[in-house]
């Protein structure tokens, strides 16, 4: 089992930025992969980012590279989401979610455990 728990969420102009972190407690949390997702109102849950176990491997949301930055601290059993240049379209309730392995995916089933979520909401 891993336990994860978000936070770093607030509101933010557009232009902003916000740096989200992940806590992660377990057993070998800090071996497994590791990613962000986000869901708006009425919408599904999306990816964002990932990264592999090692910290080697990372991907992206096409919407999202070159402003967000997935990391992780391993000796803190932390994943983080640096976000730069927010926009409005960015608002949504953003979940950090674990693997059972540490290879890095970009699609929601892989992902075995999931945190509560912390909102993000960016104004124009």
């Amino acid at each position: 089992q891993v336990q994860l728990v978000e936070s770093g969420g607030g509101l933010v102009q557009a232009g902003g930025s916000l740096r989200l972190s992940c806590a992660a407690s377990g057993r070998t949390s800090s071996r497994v992969a590791m990613g962000w997702f986000r869901q708006a109102p009425g919408k599904e849950r999306d990816f964002v980012a990932a990264i592999s176990g090692s910290g080697g491997v990372t991907y992206y949301k096409d919407s999202v590279k070159g402003r967000f930055t997935i990391s992780r601290d391993n000796a803190k059993n932390t994943v983080y989401l640096q976000m730069h240049s927010l926009k409005p379209e960015d608002t949504a309730v953003y979940y950090c979610a674990a693997r059972d392995t540490g290879v890095a995916s970009f699609t929601v089933v892989a992902y075995d455990y999931w945190g509560q979520g912390t909102q993000v909401t960016v104004s124009s």
